[in-house]
């Protein structure tokens, strides 16, 4: 099926500032490069030589045994001796001959070794630079792409700026000096019939153009098909549990074939394109081979000086390695443009501004004492989008600890968000002991912080590693302790096979949800940070763990700022200040006991839980305070 068609787009780099972009990234690595050049220059001085050597053969035959009466033009004056008998000489051409293919042979072999190490570099060096970079960006960037999109920027894009250098760059440098060293071989020979042969070259030029307009496009369609086949397969993965439960393999399946065979419609289109261009470049560079049988027929039939080997034999080979270098030609259009499209994806991340980064003289603290203000903070993750938070304005004092409570979508995970910041206010600020949070060092500043997010990540490594993940020095005592506060440690010594050296599958999974969140939290506390922030730690955590959870805390949470996204009165209480939030906006702030006399909204959630929270009493869910 023909690509869709896209409107052109005016912040789109054109294809020659990306090729552009890909050379200089190239010569990056000169040393490399220059050695590549030089050792293509050598190969086809040894071709070139082999084959004036044949032709030098055959000038022998004809003059001394066939005694076509032209003698052979030895080159640069050397001539054997005149007593050689003339079998002598065509052997020691032949053995000249032999000591060329093996010395071609070394320097061919050298010459891949060389350029498999450059690309080699090249392309790891990208790899980490792209993923380094990733590191560095805000969560905007990560809230606006698909991770089968990121995932192939970091994997398949960079792959296709290897074929760029390996496919394109270099085969095209080699082109270029085969075709300096042929077309001046050839117009050595006989400049009018080499200019009869390459008239069509113009031609090749157009033909590539046009192929290229229409192929790129195309491409890149390919690639954004690809992301989504491979996001497809990524929600499977994670969501294996879902897919199976509610028994939807099936559709499953056929929403992968659908991704799958979207993909492969658009490379059969390609395809088409290519298998028209490739041999449309051939049959154009066999037209030469028919202008070199009539014209140079006719010179050979008029003109002396074209007998045998020096003649249309040599020009015929010289011909022939030069339209076999200029076939290659589509095989490298067809390189450019799809590496061109992968090129661009990676570039897109390496010129991603950098929107929340630390400045060039950024202040460092060192251990803060925890005061956090927000001053009129609104954010808003697009334009086109309603404001997350407007105008919040609060402070909290160094200890205390502010719970957050607020509908889905209030804006209470953004206001955690902003603390660390994950993303800078649009407007306002947000200060954390008198400071600006743009003028602090970042990494400094979350070096401050402890966060248990609502969605618990947990790496495919040992519960140990996991939870020094924000502290890898830690001790092994620091490690337990920090557990043994999080109500981690019982379960992890006593039902994990290895203990703290259990190594996790991918994302936990083997783990309860409770279970995931422990490890979590004392991976916070790990940090002995002097703010804490958890996003409803306790949503996936049965009400008599968390009720042990709350109560070992107490104590970790004494001497830090601590923000907790909440809505179990048992939180709540024991929180020193609550913030309601509704549309973005605080709408209420107080404590439990202020807020259940002066707010009728507050008042009636905490009832409705109450009561559900005397029901699982009676069922012996709970445990009371």
């Amino acid at each position: 099926m023909p690509p869709d068609p896209d409107p052109p787009d005016p912040q789109q780099p054109s294809t020659a500032a990306v090729l552009w972009r890909l050379v200089k990234l190239t010569w990056q690595y000169k040393l490399g490069v220059v050695v590549i050049v030089l050792l293509q220059m050598g190969l086809l001085a040894f071709a070139l030589s082999g084959l004036g050597l044949v032709g030098l053969g055959i000038d022998v035959i004809g003059a001394e045994i066939v005694d076509s009466g032209k003698p052979p033009s030895w080159p640069f004056g050397i001539e054997p001796p005149a007593d050689w008998p003339p079998m002598t000489r065509v052997l020691v051409i032949a053995g000249a001959v032999l000591v060329l293919g093996v010395a071609r042979f070394a320097l061919e072999r050298q010459s891949q070794v060389v350029k498999a190490l450059l690309v080699r570099d090249i392309v790891v060096d990208l790899r980490n630079t792209v993923y380094n970079k990733m590191q560095r960006m805000s969560f905007r960037f990560f809230d606006r792409n698909e991770s089968g999109s990121i995932i192939n920027r970091v994997t398949g894009d960079v792959q296709a700026v290897r074929r760029f250098i390996d496919g394109v760059m270099i085969e095209l440098l080699m082109l270029v000096i085969a075709l300096v060293f042929f077309v001046g071989y050839m117009l050595s020979i006989h400049v009018t019939l080499t200019l009869a042969c390459l008239a069509t070259t113009p031609v090749l030029w157009v033909l590539t153009s046009l192929f290229s307009r229409i192929v790129r496009p195309a491409y890149r369609r390919n690639r954004e098909l690809f992301d989504k086949a491979v996001l497809v397969l990524s929600e499977n993965a994670q969501g294996v549990h879902v897919v199976k439960g509610f028994a939807m393999q099936e559709d499953e399946k056929e929403k992968f074939k659908r991704a799958n065979d979207a993909v492969a419609d658009q490379h059969r289109w390609i395809f088409r394109k290519v298998a028209l261009f490739v041999p449309s470049v051939g049959l154009i560079t066999a037209v030469n081979l028919l202008v070199l049988l009539i014209y140079g027929g006719y010179l050979y039939a008029n003109d002396p000086a074209f007998a045998f080997g020096s003649g249309l034999f040599v020009f015929a080979g010289l011909l022939q390695q030069f339209s076999s270098q200029v076939g290659n030609l589509a095989q490298i259009t067809n390189a450019v443009q799809r590496s061109v499209i992968g090129a661009q994806r990676v570039f897109e991340v390496l010129d991603e501004p950098m929107e929340v980064e630390s400045k060039h003289e950024a202040t460092r603290l060192g251990r803060v004492n925890g005061q956090i203000a927000f001053d009129n903070a609104s954010f808003q993750y697009n334009e086109d989008d309603a404001p997350a938070l407007q105008d919040v304005t609060f402070e909290a004092y160094p200890g205390e600890t502010i719970a957050i409570l607020g509908a889905t979508g209030a804006g209470k995970s953004t206001l955690l968000s902003m603390i660390p910041r994950f993303y800078d206010p649009t407007h306002g600020a947000v200060r954390v002991d008198g400071h600006d949070l743009r003028d602090l060092d970042l990494d400094d500043l979350r070096r401050n912080i402890g966060t248990v997010f609502q969605e618990t990540f947990l790496f495919s490594n040992t519960v140990k590693s996991n939870i020094a993940f924000g502290s890898p020095d830690a001790t092994q005592e620091q490690i337990e302790q920090a557990a043994t506060i999080a109500q981690a440690h019982d379960f992890v010594t006593t039902e994990l096979d290895q203990g703290y050296d259990t190594v996790l599958t991918e994302g936990g999974n083997g783990l309860s949800g409770g279970q995931r969140q422990r490890l979590a939290i004392a991976r916070a506390l790990l940090l002995d940070p002097p703010i804490l922030l958890m996003d409803d730690p306790t949503a996936a955590i049965d009400p008599e763990t968390e009720h042990l959870i709350l109560s070992a805390m107490e104590s970790a949470m004494h001497g830090r700022t601590t923000f907790i996204v909440a809505h179990r009165l048992s939180t709540l209480k024991r929180a020193d200040r609550v913030i309601v939030l509704e549309g973005g906006r605080i709408t209420e702030t107080g404590t439990h006991e202020e807020l259940m006399k002066t707010s009728e909204h507050y008042r009636s959630a905490a009832e409705v839980q109450l009561a559900d929270d005397d029901s699982k009493r009676l069922l012996g869910f709970v445990q009371t305070d």
